[in-house]
Parts: structure tokens; sequence; C-alpha cells
């Protein structure tokens, strides 16, 4: 399987991350094993990465399949024109794709003629120095960038990553806690703000010149990587088979008809003690149960 398949079946992957699967159920609707989709979300520190959101080329933007003629031109030795006819692009487009996608490569002594398009004095441009997938991936990181996905605050001011790290793992604050503290120190100066979406991004996802990876040890979670959020009424159960209450025929709901009973359990400090509650419904009638053996099921089955 190709890089490019690979990284179309991970964008699938995260999609349906985001629709509210988990990593397992993720995994297991491409016919992958179910360890590969946690494995997947470490590599990331559990952040969808920036290609899930890279919006599709519009038609004045190079395509892949585009990019991909290019690199079949440059390897043919073809000239800028000629390649730019079998797309039926303007000359320049190619011109400047090459000139933001491919490595110049330095000689003292060229051969131009025979190893390369294009001669700039002594630098040229030959056959493998453009790469059609390359280029497509910093297609994409540019375009996810302008959309505003590009995560820079941190690690362009060093002044702000300094104090956010003094105050993650000198203060104990955490992300919520360092971001109102930011405002308050500086409230005239909003370059010296920074939201803490951004610090924990910074966090589970290590970029050049982001916070010391060492930092998630001091948040309240200890998480290194971040999980996905469940959309209402997704919630898994911790029991199988339960019924929830909201699923109470209606006799039972409307309190009509008596010999209905309904359950609780009250828990001390730390678990330690617990007191049952069986309540009918009809009529109020409520049993408590003495549970000084723990509260476990067997425990509750043998009070009753």
């Amino acid at each position: 399987m190709t890089r490019w398949a690979i990284r179309a079946e991970r964008r699938e992957f995260w999609l349906s991350v985001r629709d509210g699967a988990s990593y397992k159920q993720a995994a297991a609707r491409l016919g992958l094993n179910e360890a590969t989709g946690p494995k997947w979300a470490r590599q990331v520190g559990g952040v969808t990465p920036y290609f899930v959101f890279a919006p599709a080329p519009k038609g004045r933007y190079l395509s892949l399949e585009e990019r991909i003629q290019i690199q079949v031109g440059m390897h043919l030795d073809l000239s800028i024109r000629a390649i730019a006819r079998g797309l039926d692009r303007a000359a320049s487009t190619v011109q400047r794709e090459l000139d933001r996608n491919s490595r110049a490569t330095y000689r003292a002594r060229p051969h131009a003629r025979k190893t390369s398009i294009r001669q700039r004095g002594r630098w040229f441009r030959g056959p493998n120095s453009y790469t059609a997938h390359g280029a497509q991936r910093w297609a994409e990181k540019r375009a996810t960038a302008a959309a505003g996905g590009r995560l820079t605050r941190l690690a362009a001011r060093p002044v702000l990553r300094e104090r956010v790290q003094h105050l993650i793992g000198v203060d104990d604050l955490s992300p919520r806690q360092v971001a109102a503290q930011l405002r308050i120190e500086c409230p005239e100066d909003p370059e010296m703000w920074v939201s803490h979406e951004t610090i924990y991004k910074a966090l589970y996802v290590q970029g050049r010149g982001e916070l010391r990876r060492d930092l998630h040890k001091r948040l309240r979670t200890g998480r290194a990587m971040r999980r996905p959020r469940r959309l209402s009424g997704e919630r898994q159960s911790r029991f199988a088979g339960m019924v929830n209450i909201s699923e109470r025929p209606a006799e039972v709901a409307d309190r009509a008809v008596p010999g209905h009973w309904e359950g609780d359990l009250i828990c001390g400090t730390a678990n330690k003690s617990a007191i049952g509650t069986l309540v009918e419904r009809s009529s109020r009638f409520v049993m408590l149960l003495h549970l000084p053996e723990g509260h476990g099921a067997d425990a509750v089955q043998e009070a009753m």
C-alpha cells in the first residue's frame, strides 16, 4: 500500500472518530485490527491531524494528478511549456509550482542539458528534485494554515512559551488557569495571551519550538494524549444490557400500579461505606439496606 493510500485510510479513520466512534470502532470499520486505532491516536497525541481539515483543491489550484504529470514531465526532460500544454495550464503556473516545491542542486562544473530542465548560473533543478506527493503535502499544509489551522503563537514567542511552562510546571496551574492568568498579568498586551486549547494542543502534539513533552504530567488528568469527545446521547454504558431509566413502561412512570420498586445506592466518603435504598413507587414505602461488607452486586443481593 502506498503512502497516500495509507494517508487516505487514516483520514477516513479520523472522520469516523469525529463522528463519535471510538478508536477501536473506527479501525474496525476500515477492516483493521482494533489495536491499530489506539496506536494511530498515540502517534498524534489524540489530536486530529491537519490533513483531515485540508480543504479540497479548487479549479485554480493544482491537484495531485496534475503534480504527478509535472513530475513525469521532469523525468522525461520536457520543457516547462510542454508540461503546461499537457496540463492545459499556463506555463507560469508550472514555473511557480517548480520554484516553490523543488530542490535546487549546486554544481561547480554543471552539465545542465543532460541532467536538468532549467539552469540559473550554477544552480540546477534535476529530474529528481521535484516530487508530486511532497508538493501536495506542502500545499495542504499551506492551505490548512491559511484557513486558520496553524498553531505558531507559542513557537514564535519564546517569552510567552517560557511563561506558560513556568505556570504549568512550577505554579501547577491548569491550561485554563494559565490562559486566565496571562490576561491578568498582561492586560494591555494581547500578544502575550494564549487560549487553553492552544496549550493543550502544544502538549499533545509536539511541534518544533512548542512546550516540553514532560509537562503533560502536570495536568490534572496526567494524560499524554487527548480522548475523543462523545456527542450528546452517545455515551456508552458500563453495564452490558442495561435498560435506561427513560425506557421504563408507562405504568411504572406514572406510579399507577403498585409493586414496582426502585433501587439506589448512597455512598460515603471515598466510597468506604454505603447504604442501599429500595422505594416502592406507588406507596413511596422506603427500605434501607445496611451494607457493611461492601456494595458490590453480591453484597447488595445478600442484604436483600
